[in-house]
């Protein structure tokens, strides 16, 4: 859990320098590159919700 944590703060620290650095330079690559990864780290973090909520739910015989 620890690992998740921590990828969920490199990621949202990556998409604040991407967005200042897109607002102080103007290049539309670093936007871009903030956008990916806002969206990609969005999909893995839904992911994970997805799958507590299946292990809350689901009975798996073990």
């Amino acid at each position: 859990m620890w690992l998740l944590r921590l990828l969920g703060v490199l990621s949202a620290i990556t998409v604040a320098a991407g967005v200042v650095l897109y607002v102080c330079t103007g290049d539309r690559r670093y936007g871009q590159f903030a956008w990916l990864i806002f969206r990609y780290s969005l999909l893995i973090a839904l992911l994970v919700f997805a799958l507590l909520i299946l292990e809350r739910v689901a009975v798996i015989p073990v």
